[in-house]
């Protein structure tokens, strides 16, 4: 009963967070395809647009919305020029963000295909800059829902379509983008079009162009997907000697969760806003990251794993962020635990808990947080390294054969699609035959983790004491704790205390004196001690 009571919760929860901004042009529209030719210049950061997008209405309508920015007072923002369906001018407003389109009447089923000449400066998303050389570069940025920026567009991660970017630059820059590379062709005036085209269904947060100065190596093939890197002239021989490590780790994840879901990898030296930007298929690193040390495997590897979970399977909404960062968090572990063994792992997971630990300090929220209106805000400690340590407790429970078998599962079930927690809960329940739903209400639903402290002594041959949970939140955690007991000669075994109370009572026989207890000494607890 009880874990028909908490699923039902989860689907209100859940639905109730999908409708605030976008429930009801879900119910609306379909978008199937963007077509995006867009001209840039060195001469001002002024961009003129020309896209085709194709819409399948799934109601009757007279109307419809897309998300565009606006001009606004520093007369940043895009103007529309021109808006038609083939050749009639149609009807529209044009603010807030938002493009209202006025239609003749539309039946459910129907495909239609608008067309929207605009130009503007982009006030964010298209990020016109220059790089640490000095060079001019242009690089998409439009995570989290800062596409609409510079694309017409349903800003959301769970209307996914086909992209097609026509990119018009002089010709002095190379240009990379999501997809395959379909033409590159000599225009007048020193300029050149590129072509590139994804048939593979993504999301706006990861559909960008790449435009800069760039020396280009094939680092490899994988299977059938080529592996490229991008980089700055200036660093080339740093730039490809780090980002060799790519095809390693790309045949890590097509092992484990399967084939990988794009026709290429490219990865790109950047001057954008984050460290790693996992764009589908053309992965952007911050410039910085470049330094010929290989110091960053570990974010190469999180950028890779999300072409898989948040990219390919990507999370329904934003509350459910974790199903990306949380994965890709743990992902990455995974990947240091196989190539640099049980120690490094370990270690990694302590400095992801220090980093929970520190955030729950001061933010009070559960994993899934319905309540941050901030996008920004939600890429914290919760949905990164407690969205990972949520699946390394999980591992732990059900064991390792049934948690690889249900990531690959859950990754079949969803990709190139979206998925809520239920839907994750849901695969995980199916593959382990457990009844689930408790452990993921208490550490997804719930804020804090346990706050422990531990009293024993010693009397003849047994060790007794308690474990109390002390955290100040209402909920009393459920969970196994491994205690390894140090004798005073300096030998040891490990036993397991079920934490199910705030008080809990523990007994153990012991043959010799204790010295100590250490908790946790296999690290696969989401816990703070406290004296």
């Amino acid at each position: 009963m009880i874990k028909q009571v908490i699923f039902f919760f989860f689907l209100f929860l859940f639905s109730s967070s999908f409708a605030q901004d976008y429930k009801e042009r879900f119910e609306s529209i379909d978008v199937q395809e963007y077509e995006i030719s867009i001209e840039l210049n060195d001469t001002s950061d002024q961009i003129s647009v020309v896209e085709m997008i194709k819409i399948r209405f799934l109601k009757p309508a007279t109307s419809f919305v897309l998300d565009l920015k606006d001009q606004d007072g520093d007369r940043k923002g895009m103007k529309i020029l021109q808006l038609k369906e083939g050749d009639k001018d149609l009807i529209y407003t044009h603010s807030n963000s938002k493009i209202t389109i006025q239609t003749d009447p539309i039946s459910a089923g129907q495909i239609k295909k608008y067309r929207i000449v605009y130009q503007g400066i982009p006030k964010d998303g298209l990020v016109i800059s220059k790089n640490k050389f000095g060079d001019r570069t242009f690089f998409g940025d439009n995570w989290p829902n800062r596409a609409q920026n510079w694309i017409a567009c349903v800003d959301h991660p769970s209307d996914k379509a086909q992209v097609t970017f026509r990119v018009e630059v002089p010709n002095h820059y190379k240009v990379v983008a999501n997809g395959e590379l379909k033409m590159e062709v000599q225009q007048a005036h020193q300029r050149k079009l590129v072509e590139y085209y994804s048939s593979v269904e993504i999301p706006t947060k990861v559909m960008v162009i790449g435009v800069a100065d760039f020396n280009v190596e094939q680092a490899g093939q994988v299977e059938n997907t080529s592996v490229s890197s991008w980089v700055y002239p200036q660093n080339k021989t740093e730039g490809f000697y780090d980002l060799a490590q790519a095809p390693e780790i790309l045949k890590f994840f097509i092992h484990h969760f399967g084939e990988y879901p794009y026709s290429k990898l490219a990865n790109v030296q950047s001057t954008t806003r984050f460290g790693g930007m996992e764009n589908a298929s053309c992965i952007f690193y911050d410039e910085n990251s470049i330094t010929g040390k290989r110091t960053d495997e570990t974010l190469i590897a999180h950028e890779i794993a999300h072409q898989w979970f948040g990219n390919s399977a990507s999370e329904m909404g934003w509350c459910h962020l974790w199903l990306s960062e949380g994965f890709a968090t743990y992902c990455t572990n995974l990947y240091i635990e196989e190539k640099q063994g049980v120690k490094p792992f370990q270690d990694q997971l302590k400095e992801d808990r220090q980093k929970v630990i520190r955030f729950d300090r001061h933010n009070h929220i559960p994993v899934i947080d319905t309540i941050s209106k901030d996008l920004m805000f939600l890429l914290n400690a919760n949905s990164y390294q407690k969205g990972g340590w949520v699946l390394h407790m999980l591992r732990r429970k059900i064991g390792d054969d049934f948690f690889w078998k249900g990531m690959r599962n859950y990754y079949a079930n969803y990709k190139l699609s979206n998925a809520t927690s239920a839907d994750f809960i849901r695969v995980m329940e199916e593959t382990s035959g457990m009844n689930l739903a408790s452990f993921f209400h208490q550490w997804l639903q719930e804020e804090g983790h346990p706050e422990l402290k531990v009293q024993w002594k010693n009397d003849s041959n047994v060790c007794h004491g308690e474990v109390s949970q002390v955290q100040k939140s209402r909920v009393v955690f459920d969970f196994p704790l491994e205690v390894e007991i140090v004798y005073t000669d300096n030998t040891s075994e490990v036993k397991t205390i079920q934490v199910n109370s705030k008080n809990q009572a523990f007994k153990f026989k012991i043959v010799k004196e204790v010295k100590s207890l250490k908790l946790d000494p296999n690290v696969n607890l989401l816990f703070e001690e406290v004296n």
